[in-house]
C-alpha cells in the first residue's frame, strides 16, 4: 500500500505537511515549516502550493536585490539606533562600494571586496572600517537569507589589509601646560579650558555644562548629558556616550578660581552657548577652540601679525580631547593611590581603557636589565 503523501494527527483532526523553506538549520539541515489542515488533505496541499509558490517568489526577488539597494536598506534597519556620529560614518563607509552597487549581491565575489580595499591602500584605518562595515552588511545578508551560509566564509576570509598602527594619544607637554596658564583668555575661555584640564570631559559634555551641573557645597560636577553635532547643528542628549558616562566628578581646589566665578555670574541655560543665548553651533565652537589656541600660541611668543618670515606656531593639533588624556594621564601616575577602576569612573569610559593607558607609561618607565639584575643577581 503506497504511503499517504501527508500524515494524519488523529488526536488534533488535522493533516500535516513538513515543507522545506529554503533555509538550513544551525546545524546545516534544511529547515522545514511546519503547514497544517483541519479540512482535508486536498486543502492541506492547496496551502503547501501556494506557500512553495511564495518561496519560489521570494527567491526570484532576492536574486534581484543589489548591493547598493540592500546596503542602503541595511543601513536604515540595522543602524537606526546607533548614535549619528555612528551612523554618519557608515553612510560614508557606504560610499566606498559605489563600483559594486549595481551588482547583484549574490554575484558579489572576493575579488569585487579586495579591489575596494585596494583602491584605499594608502588609507589603513579606512580600510579597517570598510572591512568592518562590509563585513557586517554580508553577514547581514545571509541572516536574511539573500545569501548562502557559505558566504560568510568565501567573500571574508583572506583579506589583506594595509598595516594599520593606532595614532598615540598623547598628553599636554610642559609648553602646552605654561601656555595655558599664562594665556590672556577671557572668563568664559579660561572656563572653559579649565573644566577640559580639570575634569577631563568630553568637549560635548563640556558643552552640556549648565549652572545647575555644579554644587559647590560638595565641590562637584554632575555630568548628565552632552551636545553633538549633525553637520553645524547642535543637538542635545538627554544621556552622554554611554552608561558609564553618568557620574559627578570633585572639582579639585586648583579649578576652583578658575571655574566658579564664571559659573555664578552665569544666568543664561548653558555656560558656553551662542549669542542667541542657544547651543552652540560647530561653527561657533571651532572659532571659540582657534582663539583658545591662538591666545596660548601668543603667550610662547607667537606673533601672527608677523609676515616675513611666517613664524611657526609652538602649538598645533591641539584638541579638546588632548587634555582628556592629559587628565587620564596624569592619574594614571597616582596608582596605587588611586585605581584604574576609580579613574575610569571619572572619565566615564570602561577599566580597560585606563589600563591601556596606564600599560604604555609603565613601559616607558621599565627598566629590563636592572630588574633582571635584581631577580637573579650578578
Amino acid at each position: 500500500m503506497a504511503k499517504a503523501k501527508y500524515s494524519y494527527n488523529e488526536k488534533r483532526k488535522e493533516w500535516i505537511a513538513l515543507v522545506y523553506d529554503g533555509t538550513l538549520t544551525s546545524t546545516g539541515q534544511k529547515h522545514r515549516k511546519k503547514i497544517t489542515s483541519k479540512k482535508s488533505s486536498a486543502d492541506l496541499e492547496k496551502k503547501v502550493n501556494a506557500f512553495k509558490q511564495s518561496i519560489t517568489e521570494d527567491n526570484t526577488q532576492k536574486l534581484t536585490i543589489t548591493f547598493g539597494e540592500y546596503s542602503r536598506r541595511w543601513l536604515e534597519v540595522s543602524k537606526a539606533t546607533k548614535e549619528l556620529n555612528t551612523r554618519k560614518m557608515y553612510q560614508y563607509t557606504l560610499s566606498h562600494f559605489v563600483s559594486i552597487n549595481h551588482k547583484m549581491i549574490s554575484d558579489i565575489t572576493h575579488s569585487d571586496f579586495q579591489q575596494i580595499i585596494n583602491e584605499q591602500i594608502d588609507h589603513p584605518r579606512t580600510c579597517r572600517t570598510i572591512k568592518l562595515t562590509f563585513s557586517q552588511i554580508i553577514k547581514s545578508a545571509v541572516r536574511d537569507h539573500y545569501l548562502p551560509r557559505t558566504a560568510v566564509n568565501d567573500l571574508l576570509t583572506d583579506i589583506s589589509l594595509p598595516k594599520y598602527q593606532k595614532p598615540l594619544k598623547r598628553a599636554l607637554s610642559e609648553s602646552e601646560k605654561h601656555a595655558m596658564a599664562s594665556a590672556d583668555l577671557d572668563s568664559r575661555k579660561r572656563a572653559f579650558i579649565s573644566i577640559l584640564y580639570y575634569c577631563g570631559l568630553r568637549r560635548g559634555e563640556a558643552l552640556a555644562l549648565t549652572p545647575d551641573d555644579f554644587n559647590w557645597d560638595d565641590m562637584t560636577v554632575s555630568i548628565s548629558k552632552v551636545i553633538i553635532y549633525d553637520s553645524n547643528q547642535p543637538l542635545l542628549k538627554a544621556y552622554p556616550k554611554s552608561d558609564n558616562g553618568i557620574r559627578v566628578i570633585p572639582l579639585p581646589d586648583a579649578s576652583v578660581r578658575h571655574i566658579r566665578p564664571f559659573v555664578e555670574s552665569c544666568t543664561d541655560s548653558f555656560l558656553f552657548h551662542a549669542d542667541n543665548n542657544e547651543m552652540m553651533t560647530a561653527i561657533g565652537y571651532r572659532r571659540m577652540w582657534e582663539s583658545i589656541i591662538c591666545s596660548m600660541n601668543i603667550a610662547l611668543g607667537y606673533d601672527p601679525q608677523q609676515k616675513n618670515p611666517k613664524p611657526v606656531k609652538p602649538i598645533q593639533k591641539l584638541t579638546a580631547h588632548t587634555f582628556r588624556h592629559n587628565y587620564c594621564t596624569e592619574l594614571c601616575y597616582q596608582i596605587p593611590t588611586i585605581s584604574t577602576k576609580e579613574i575610569a569612573r571619572l572619565l566615564g569610559d570602561n577599566e580597560k581603557m585606563v589600563i591601556d593607558v596606564y600599560s604604555h607609561l609603565v613601559e616607558g618607565k621599565e627598566n629590563t636589565s636592572e630588574a633582571l639584575n635584581n631577580v637573579f643577581g650578578s
